[in-house]
């Protein structure tokens, strides 16, 4: 597929043909920034740069903080309260390094469902979706790694738990279990194996995260519209688009500035808000806190986990079918991975042939229940593994897998579309007219 036609770099000094030459890293950098971008973007592409920015904070301030921690059982807890204690500004660089993973899941889960909602997964972004995915999946390992590094109660037993879903495997589970853990239980090997992979895993994310970017600047960025910015000649691309820099950067930049306020005021005066009171207690294997919980962020897959039961009519049947080589934890343990995979399969799930669910009107009530849906696993996830909150976990999981396999594949065949704009600047020349008519009848009400 060929890129958007527009301006690419020439050099003109000498000492710039040089280095085009051999290295053409100022023009990769010119190409970038003056990459042509839909014009009208909404806010919700402003996600991009916060998960950019998140990543180098969370790289920085790890580094700083590895400087002063020790990956061992019995000076970890104790290294923690040194860095809080007697570093200079220690307990504000972990503080910031806690909140920024939440601000990382926050704005990736807004990225996903920007993407879910306005079609970014389909033809021809496949590949860029399913490297984002990847991201994400990198992600979760590398904050369930850093939340057992404190070595509190928390951690320890948070450890175990989610370890213990890896034993659950038929046949090689109990030797993968081992493999990961170091030996037979969680203790010092544990500790070290999460230690270094928590600090190389941001390294293999950021390289990633080039690849990410690298696809959507060869098949464009998407936009609320779903429509593609006309690519038969120059002059009618720079209708539909313009350069990423200034206009683009600038907004960005906006956001993150607005965002940064609001992160650092809960970095200042909450910054335990999201945190558990129990990992200020230091690890103790003889002592098993009343409720284990992870962080919140793998809340809404943590109630995926618990909620395929014994009791559970498709696990039983999975169960009898498999001669009992799936049964109840396994099949958690296959659900909880296979709601984030069925995400990761969205590109073939959906038949619609509208990108955009701007346009799809059944589609956007289902939508808004999945967010819903969402929000309320969050929520189970950290309530006790009991009734009502069972069977409410059970009815949401089973909404979460019904909108990819069922609703997504369905909605194709009978959803009927509203009509389209013709080009993406159609539909910014008649925003731009709606916005002019209200500030005119602003303008007019006083006088009126």
């Amino acid at each position: 597929m060929s890129g958007i036609p527009h301006d690419h770099y020439e050099p003109t000094t000498k000492g710039e043909k040089w280095l085009h030459s051999r290295l053409p890293i100022v023009g990769l950098l010119y190409d970038t920034l003056m990459l042509p971008t839909p014009k009208n973007l909404n806010w919700m592409w402003i996600w991009g740069i916060v998960l950019t920015f998140c990543l180098a904070l969370q790289i920085i301030t790890g580094i700083v903080l590895v400087m002063h921690y020790t990956p061992h059982v019995d000076m970890a807890f104790g290294s923690i309260e040194h860095i809080m204690r007697n570093v200079n500004g220690g307990h504000f660089i972990r503080y910031i390094h806690m909140n920024g993973a939440s601000l990382f899941f926050v704005a990736v889960y807004a990225h996903i469902f920007r993407g879910l909602y306005y079609g970014s997964y389909k033809a021809p972004r496949e590949i860029t979706w399913v490297i984002g995915m990847l991201i994400y999946l990198l992600m979760m390992g590398t904050a369930f790694m850093g939340y057992v590094l404190p070595w509190g109660q928390m951690s320890f037993w948070g450890a175990t738990v989610i370890t213990g879903l890896f034993g659950a495997i038929p046949f090689i589970g109990e030797a993968i279990q081992t493999w990961l853990l170091g030996g037979p239980a969680v203790d010092n090997a544990t500790l070290n194996r999460f230690f270094s992979l928590h600090y190389l895993l941001p390294f293999l994310i950021a390289g990633l995260v080039i690849v990410h970017i690298w696809a959507f600047h060869t098949t464009g960025n998407n936009n609320p519209t779903g429509v593609e910015v006309r690519r038969t000649s120059k002059a009618e691309a720079e209708k539909d688009t313009l350069p990423f820099w200034p206009y683009f950067v600038i907004k960005d930049l906006f956001a993150l500035a607005v965002i940064l306020c609001i992160f650092f005021a809960i970095v200042g005066f909450m910054p335990n808000y999201l945190g558990h009171p129990d990992n200020y207690i230091e690890a103790n294997p003889l002592a098993t806190p009343a409720h284990i919980v992870p962080e919140w962020y793998f809340l809404p897959f943590y109630a995926i986990l618990r909620a395929f039961t014994a009791e559970v009519w498709v696990v039983q049947l999975a169960s009898f079918v498999t001669g009992g080589i799936i049964d109840a934890k396994f099949f958690g343990v296959l659900a909880m991975f296979g709601a984030i995979a069925v995400m990761g399969l969205a590109p073939w799930l959906d038949t619609s042939s509208v990108r955009s669910g701007r346009y799809r009107p059944m589609f956007k009530w289902w939508f808004l229940l999945l967010v819903i849906d969402f929000v309320a696993l969050t929520w189970l996830g950290a309530m006790p593994a009991e009734e009502p909150y069972a069977t409410f976990s059970l009815i949401a999981s089973a909404y979460w897998f019904a909108y990819f396999l069922i609703i997504l594949p369905l909605l194709g065949v009978i959803e009927k579309p509203l009509a389209q704009p013709e080009t993406i600047e159609e539909d910014f020349n008649t925003k731009k007219m709606k916005s002019k008519e209200s500030s005119e009848d602003i303008a007019l009400s006083p006088a009126e």
